[in-house]
């Protein structure tokens, strides 16, 4: 039997490989790293996981598709964006993942997104696989017509590689309701068929499920809570920090303000918004969602109690409880080294890996519960899934069946998660528990199906 360090070894040689193989990526780098070098145990102790080319079949994506956006502004001028469509592991289902239209957008940033994707996808329990999409279009200034035609043009390429059995894509970053009917449109225009299923994040009243806005936040508060009973306390009283005023950071603070704890921050790129007594929800939403303005505009509004803070880091704010819910790397060293020196209990992320490698290793040394993305924000997807089976049958389901559904699910990846971890030694860390436990999924469904 191949030994721990031999086969840490071999996943190191691996990772060096990937880098070379795939340049200027880091973002895909750090998130191979953060799964492979957690696997040694599990590949150990089971020796079919070590069959050549297993691990490296799972770092390489079964399809990326790369393509040209072109779309006119509202003067007439032709405008030119990339779009992308990485599908990386369908062993356990149809490619499920996001689309993400920020300047920031290239192959990597999917890559990593997509990768991440197949473990978050698996944890869930449902029979989905992993990929993710989007393109470097920023539709923050542009008028409803300029995003309908730009979404017209990206979708006129992307129809041909998604469909219900195939790859059905959701919204992410600088993709809402908005941008998900204009796609949807557009895929009905092309295809001639009402293909519900093809699209999740849909309107209510067209194939849409309740509580899926609300369901990454939703589910990141539910697995927060999950893991502070896990130590013995509850959500009740406590504070919390979250970064983001979109749509998960929205839904995360609603959620946490239902649970009786009080969210006391939001943030966009402008800076960051503390308010002592509790983040007003409805002021925050007629902000972000209807006047699609910068967080500045709340703490004007909202009076004595809450102050705006241009620039800085919200993680200076002292709290019990800290939930990422913008961006990947927001929470780097600096910020893990301020919540810890104020006391913070628990580090949940509601973001696709908000929290640098090096941050989650101080946080895990001084004792501070830390979900990752992967298991933490796996709501919206598991929702997505939900939506995806209200479609196959043609109804909808109430928002109390949808919810009881996410909570059961949320549930359901913090035992595994915990479990797992104890199962290889390492209790309570719940990185190593959701990379393990998505990798024996996705690993006994390729190892079934063959070389493929």
């Amino acid at each position: 039997m191949t030994t721990r360090s031999e086969t840490q070894s071999t996943l190191d040689h691996l990772l060096t490989e990937i880098e070379h193989r795939n340049p200027a990526q880091p973002e895909f780098h750090q998130a191979a790293h953060e799964v492979l070098e957690t696997l040694a145990p599990v590949i150990a102790a089971r020796p079919e996981y070590a069959e050549p080319g297993l691990v490296e079949r799972l770092v390489e994506p079964e399809r990326q598709v790369i393509f040209r956006v072109p779309w006119q502004d509202d003067q007439g001028r032709v405008r030119v964006n990339r779009g992308f469509r990485v599908e990386f592991n369908s062993a356990l289902g149809p490619y499920k993942g996001g689309l993400r239209f920020h300047p920031s957008v290239n192959l990597g940033v999917i890559k990593f997104l997509g990768f991440e994707q197949i473990f978050k996808n698996a944890l869930t329990g449902l029979g989905i696989g992993g990929g993710k999409g989007g393109s470097d279009f920023d539709p923050h200034g542009r008028s409803d017509a300029e995003v309908m035609r730009f979404c017209q043009s990206f979708m006129t390429e992307l129809y041909r590689h998604i469909g219900e059995h195939t790859d059905v894509p959701a919204g992410d970053i600088g993709v809402g309701g908005r941008e998900i009917g204009y796609l949807f449109g557009q895929y009905r225009r092309i295809t001639n068929r009402w293909e519900a299923g093809v699209l999740t994040g849909k309107g209510q009243g067209w194939g849409g499920s309740l509580i899926r806005p609300e369901a990454t936040g939703y589910g990141n508060v539910l697995f927060a809570a999950a893991m502070l009973r896990e130590r013995g306390e509850d959500l009740e009283g406590q504070t919390a920090v979250v970064s983001g005023s979109g749509n998960v950071a929205i839904y995360t603070i609603e959620k946490l303000t239902a649970l009786g704890a009080n969210a006391v921050t939001c943030s966009d790129s402008s800076g960051y918004v503390v308010d002592e007594k509790g983040i007003d929800l409805d002021l925050l939403k007629q902000i972000k969602e209807v006047e699609r303005g910068r967080v500045d505009a709340y703490a004007e509004r909202r009076g004595a109690s809450a102050r705006f803070v241009p620039g800085g880091s919200v993680w200076d704010v002292p709290a019990d409880l800290a939930l990422p819910s913008a961006t990947q790397n927001e929470l780097d060293e600096n910020a893990a080294t301020a919540l810890i020196r104020n006391g913070v209990k628990a580090v949940s992320e509601g973001a696709n890996m908000p929290t640098t490698p090096e941050a989650v290793h101080l946080l895990q040394q001084a004792g501070v519960a830390f979900g990752p993305g992967k298991a933490a924000n796996a709501g919206g997807v598991a929702v997505s899934a939900l939506e995806m089976a209200q479609n196959h049958a043609r109804t909808a389901w109430s928002a109390e069946r949808v919810e009881e559904e996410l909570a059961a699910i949320m549930t359901s990846i913090h035992t595994t998660c915990h479990e797992t971890a104890e199962r290889y030694d390492a209790p309570g860390d719940y990185v190593t528990g959701a990379n393990i436990a998505g990798f024996e999924r996705v690993a006994d469904a390729m190892l079934a199906q063959g070389v493929i």
